[in-house]
């Protein structure tokens, strides 16, 4: 079959590899539809290289069910579904507990198992999500960036009527506006310093653009809450400088929701860092997007409102690509030649 392999930093290669084969009772096969670059991939192609030499890249993706092992009663063949591509070990306290997100052994498929830049994707029965049949592949592609979100928004104590600032409108950024006024968010600032971002932040929901170009941040924010600032701020930008700013945009007693990473040393200056301590704020971190029962509410939640229409990922969608336009693909993302949403490819 063909496939999208990481061998190094900046080295991602188009070739052939050998067909996932039925090992275990409960293995599943899927035919990839549609299978997205997420911004982890983009940091580990561009910065770490890969956990394996040579390992089929890729997790966020859709697809058809074309083979099951002899276990495997829930999930059939054709069944049109999507994959959690998270592995967790079962067996370390956290998983005891069923705080599977925080799995000593947590892994996802392209990382230390072959991924989904492919024709075909193996994974576990229980790890298989079904799809009903008015989300298409392409939507469905991006129930597990999705299902990151919820996961966070999930830590906070967001309730209806809440002012919510999004820091960063990437992809997770643009989901999160989404997610905010689902979980009942009166007004939603956007917050990026690419006025097309905020363009498509404005058609999914947002009720506030703000360019920091224009300006700094908590100031606008503060303006427009009558000095208060946001009951939940979240950081998905995942800068060195973002995420100082963003302990200034919460109001007192509000909540700072990191769902960013930067891969980079952060210094907060001290105006930024007395937030927390003075305004009493919480800082929540999250991470992947499961929880027990596996692989979570997370998911279920996402392929409802992705069903109802509340949930549109097609304004995030801006190129949907063949598998060898791969590598050409990343170098263009890595060195800003163009603007770029959620890619997706159709191997």
């Amino acid at each position: 079959m063909k496939s999208l392999k990481l061998y190094g930093q900046q080295d991602i290669r188009f070739e052939e590899a050998e067909n996932p084969v039925i090992e275990r009772t409960d293995d599943v096969i899927v035919k990839v539809k549609a299978v997205g670059i997420c911004g982890s991939d983009i940091s580990r192609y561009n910065k770490l290289g890969p956990y394996v030499k040579g390992m089929i890249f890729g997790h966020e993706f859709s697809g058809e069910v074309v083979k099951v092992g002899t276990g495997v009663s829930a999930v059939n063949v054709g069944d049109r579904v999507a994959g959690c591509p998270t592995l967790y070990c079962g067996e370390c306290e956290s998983c005891k507990k069923g705080v599977l997100a925080q799995c000593d052994h947590l892994t996802v498929i392209g990382a230390r198992h072959p991924g989904a830049y492919a024709d075909l994707v193996k994974l576990p029965s229980e790890n298989i999500v079904k799809i009903p049949d008015n989300v298409d592949f392409n939507t469905a592609a991006m129930i597990e960036p999705s299902a990151v979100v919820v996961h966070g928004f999930y830590h906070t104590t967001i309730q209806p009527g809440a002012t919510v600032a999004v820091m960063g409108c990437g992809n997770i950024g643009l989901l999160a506006v989404q997610w905010a006024k689902i979980f009942g968010a009166k007004k939603v600032f956007a917050i990026d310093i690419d006025d097309s971002k905020l363009e498509i932040a404005q058609e999914v929901g947002a009720d506030v653009l703000i360019n920091p170009k224009n300006g700094l941040s908590h100031e606008l924010v503060l303006n427009q809450t009558n000095g208060q600032g946001a009951d939940l701020v979240i950081e998905s930008a995942g800068s060195p400088i973002t995420s100082a700013q963003v302990f200034a945009l919460a109001k007192k007693g509000g909540q700072v929701l990191f769902m960013g990473i930067p891969y980079a040393d952060i210094t907060i200056e001290r105006f930024y860092f007395e937030k927390i301590v003075r305004n009493e704020l919480t800082v929540l971190g999250s991470w992947n997007a499961i929880s027990a029962p596996f692989p979570g509410e997370e998911w279920a939640t996402t392929v409802h409102y992705m069903s109802t229409g509340q949930l549109n990922v097609k304004p995030i969608i801006s190129h949907q690509l063949n598998l060898q336009e791969g590598p050409e693909i990343f170098n263009k993302i890595i060195n800003r030649q163009g603007t770029f949403g959620k890619v997706l490819f159709h191997p």
